[in-house]
């Protein structure tokens, strides 16, 4: 399973996809992927920073949405002043 998780006001908003059934061309799965990378495009062109996260190691920068990733988590641009 792969998982996008936007960090916003309301808490996490979240976005599965079960990765074997998208690669299969199954309709329901392909449109949660593609919801993903929407998400990730609209989140990185308002400046929001992306992370692979993986269990038992530090996050990692990601620079593009790859649904092969089991969690991807969003981060809005932090503004200070």
């Amino acid at each position: 399973m792969g998982m996008l998780r936007r960090l916003s006001q309301r808490g996490d908003d979240v976005v599965s996809w079960d990765v074997k059934r998208a690669a299969l061309g199954e309709a329901d799965a392909v449109a949660a992927v593609r919801e993903a990378e929407r998400i990730f495009a609209e989140a990185r062109k308002q400046g929001a920073t992306a992370y692979a996260v993986k269990r038992g190691q530090a996050p990692t920068l990601i620079e593009q949405f790859d649904p092969q990733i089991d969690e991807i988590v969003l981060a809005p641009r932090v503004v200070g002043g």
